[in-house]
């Protein structure tokens, strides 16, 4: 039995990457365009993320947008419900959260996020680069296209081109800054001249040329060079991940499909019973290395630059019906797979037992989220202060009470004392506190000398807004004791 060590003498090829050469510079790609049915697919699921993607900040419930990340008010909003400073435990929560959410999920399923819900896939290869092959055509007429010289042809398609990367670069930083500051914050900026809203116009170009740069420019790079997610992989994917996998078992050795002697004698038209065909079912046709779009060959096993796109898989299989051989040469599979010649299974109990704990985080996290109050409230009393005794005897402490209203209303709070013939005595007597704000207010709680028996007395206070109790707090009142 072959194994994948055996086929391949050295691995130089993860010295280097396809985009640059070795002195260093850039070595531009022009993968050929992908069809087949995993990338009709894709297509399917991106045209419903990037509907979600534009569409998301539109969405309001209770009056707030169903996501906002606005880290310079420090106030955040997920699902229409928002999260301020004071929720930060359940931030860290979440954080912690993910990170294992993404562990657990690689180690199980490799790197499907990559290629099919990333948002620089999505934008890459099904945005900016289905343009370019509308305008300039496919990989070959590309490289032909930037080898003639500047005609008029040639200026109008290069562009063209480079205006509407531009223009949808703008329209891609519109809806990333209306995550940050709101759909009607980045209408106005949008709306009114630079100089009314300098800051926000500044903002706005910067995240345009960051994505016009990305897309039209730095691509692949940025999934080779910059993300980390490709580089985890190598510490988190096992030989029992899932990913995009050529099946060496079956492929080797490969080789070109050559002219049988008989048939090179005759001038009859060419069949598949004319050819000699290589012992192992790959041709070595490159076709996979060729719509790769970080350019690298699968077969030379698991790379950090595979983003798992799928466009391989369809290239193989194309030439796999053509010579009639079985598809998924190339498919979704782990090396435990193709090294024991198994179907990968959903039903493999490691993969249950991941899913299951994604499930459990999930789940945790979405209950913390749910069960969490529109209102926080906190009463204390006044740091350094000592009881006092009124003329008709009956004792005060004095008390800080801070409020920190979650919702999306403004809301007012009243102060009740429970089981108790006590008074509280508020400036106002409520406190009103706007929406997704903070107020603090001082009141004074006075008993009865015969309810405070000792040093400490625990004492129940009620708070009430205008609808319901909110909350019983538990506080300590001081007092000269039995």
């Amino acid at each position: 039995m072959n194994s994948l060590e055996d086929i391949i003498d050295t691995e130089e090829y993860r010295d280097t990457i396809a985009t640059v050469d070795d002195k260093g510079k850039r070595v531009w790609l022009y993968p050929k365009k992908p069809k087949g049915k995993y990338y009709n697919r894709r297509k399917l699921v991106s045209v419903v993320l990037l509907i979600l993607f534009f569409g998301a900040p539109l969405i309001k419930i209770d009056g707030n947008p169903l996501f906002l990340f606005n880290v310079f008010e420090r106030k955040f909003v997920l699902f229409g419900r928002l999260f301020l400073p004071a929720d930060f435990h359940l931030f860290v929560l979440a954080t912690i959260t993910f990170f294992i959410f993404i562990i657990l999920f690689t180690v199980a399923y490799g790197r499907v996020w990559c290629g099919w819900a990333c948002p620089q896939t999505i934008f890459m290869e099904m945005v900016f680069r289905r343009i370019e092959y509308w305008i300039e055509g496919d990989a070959n007429q590309q490289r032909k296209l930037n080898k003639r010289p500047w005609d008029k042809d040639k200026v109008i398609r290069k562009t063209s081109k480079q205006l509407i990367f531009f223009a949808i670069s703008l329209l891609i930083a519109h809806a990333a800054m209306a995550y940050m500051v709101g759909i009607e914050q980045t209408i106005a900026i949008a709306s009114k001249p630079p100089t009314e809203n300098l800051a926000g116009f500044v903002g706005l170009m910067a995240f345009t040329g960051v994505f016009y740069g990305v897309f039209a420019k730095f691509r692949e790079q940025a999934c080779i060079a910059v993300c980390p997610y490709g580089r985890l992989q190598s510490v988190l994917l096992t030989k029992d991940s899932v990913g995009v996998a050529y099946d060496f078992e079956r492929g080797e050795p490969r080789g070109k499909l050559k002219k049988k002697q008989s048939a090179a004698n005759s001038n009859k038209p060419l069949n598949l019973d004319d050819l000699e065909k290589p012992q192992g079912d790959c041709v070595d046709c490159k076709l996979c290395v060729h719509v790769c779009p970080t350019g690298i060959d699968i077969r030379n096993g698991s790379q950090m630059e595979c983003v798992n796109c799928t466009a391989c898989i369809d290239a193989c299989d194309a030439v796999m019906e053509k010579i009639e051989k079985p598809k998924g040469l190339i498919r979704y599979a782990s090396h435990n797979n193709i090294e024991n010649k198994t179907n990968w299974k959903l039903r493999n109990p490691r993969v249950l037992a991941y899913t299951a704990v994604l499930f459990i985080l999930i789940g945790l996290q979405a209950f913390l989220l749910m069960e969490r109050g529109k209102y926080e409230v906190t009463l204390l009393r006044a740091p350094g202060s000592l009881y006092s005794e009124l003329p008709n005897g009956n004792i005060t402490n004095v008390y800080n009470a801070r409020i920190i209203n979650k919702s999306n209303e403004n809301a007012s709070f009243t102060f009740k004392l429970k089981n108790s013939k006590g008074k509280i005595h508020f400036a106002g007597n409520t406190l009103k506190v706007a929406k997704s704000e903070t107020a603090e207010g001082v009141f004074v709680l006075e008993l009865p000398p015969g309810e405070v028996k000792s040093l400490k007395t625990e004492v129940e206070i009620e708070v009430w807004d205008s609808k319901q109790k909110i909350e019983t707090i538990h506080t300590v009142f001081l007092g000269p004791g039995g």
